[in-house]
Parts: structure tokens; sequence; C-alpha cells
């Protein structure tokens, strides 16, 4: 099933590459993520039309982790409130020793705390809702964990955002 979500997602994500950008309908945006490995605070700022930079401070089972983001925004399916969107960031952050379940169902065993270090890459769809300061974005999270790995893993993301 993750094989056919990400062959599904790669293959729109061609698709989109082709279309031309358009200006964003906000400047900046502040919110929650909800994701495979971490929930917690977002927030979003365009230095130009098409081209934002996201950071996210998120909290898991016994740590904490800050991500930091380089997107690139495109229009989708003709839908101005639609953008695709698809970059590539890193992350550090540290978590407490015990038994953790990755996405794909596997466990890894850390007997005391460590650091967590990494590349992240993102690839998704936001929907800024008319008329309304609401977004939301649907997107998948690949994660390559060089610290305690180097292992890849990908999971699913949620975001609720306030913009201005």
């Amino acid at each position: 099933m993750k094989k056919l979500l990400f062959s599904s997602f790669f293959l729109v994500s061609v698709l989109f590459l082709s279309q031309q950008s358009k200006a964003q309908d906000y400047k900046t945006a502040v919110g929650l993520k909800f994701g495979g490995y971490e929930n917690g605070i977002s927030i979003k700022y365009f230095s130009t039309p098409d081209i934002a930079l996201e950071g996210e401070l998120g909290f898991r089972a016994h740590g904490v982790v800050i991500s930091g983001l380089y997107e690139i925004h495109q229009e989708a399916f003709g839908v101005k409130e639609l953008k695709f969107y698809y970059g590539a960031g890193a992350h550090i952050g540290a978590e407490g020793s015990g038994v953790y379940q990755t996405f794909d169902g596997g466990n890894q065993v850390y007997n005391q705390s460590h650091i967590l270090l990494g590349v992240d890459g993102v690839l998704g769809l936001e929907y800024k809702i008319p008329q309304t300061p609401v977004a939301i974005s649907l997107d998948l999270n690949p994660r390559v964990e060089l610290a305690t790995g180097p292992f890849f893993d990908i999971a699913p993301g949620l975001g609720l955002k306030y913009t201005f």
C-alpha cells in the first residue's frame, strides 16, 4: 500500500513540474503539523511568490525535533487556491531511550538517549480556503536518519495553518 501511495504521489508530482507557478495567497502562516514521527507547530514564510521556508518544532515520544524545509510551490489542477509543493531540508533533535516503532513497522531499540540528525524531503498539496485565513496541507515526508542510521523512512503529514 505504501509503495502504491508513493508511486501515485510521485506520478502526480511529475505532472505538476510542468505547471507555471503563480503568486501565493498569503505571506506567512503558523499552525499545527501532524506527522508520522512528530506532532507539533510549524511556521511558513514565502520569500518570493513561489518559494517558501518552513520550520517545524515537533514532539515525539521522549523527544523533540526541529526541522527546516525549503519548498517550491506551484498551482495545481488549474485551481488558484490549490498548490503543489516539493522541497528538501534537514532535521536535528534528541530522543530518550526505549523501543521505537518505525513507520514501516520495524523496531529501533535504544538503550540511552541519542541525537537525531538527518536530511528531509517534502512532497505535498496545500489548499488555502477562499475568504478565510485557513490553509490545509497533506504531504509525504521522506527522511534519511544519519546519526542513528543510516536508514530511510517515509511518513505522511497533515497540516492546519492560520495565514496572514
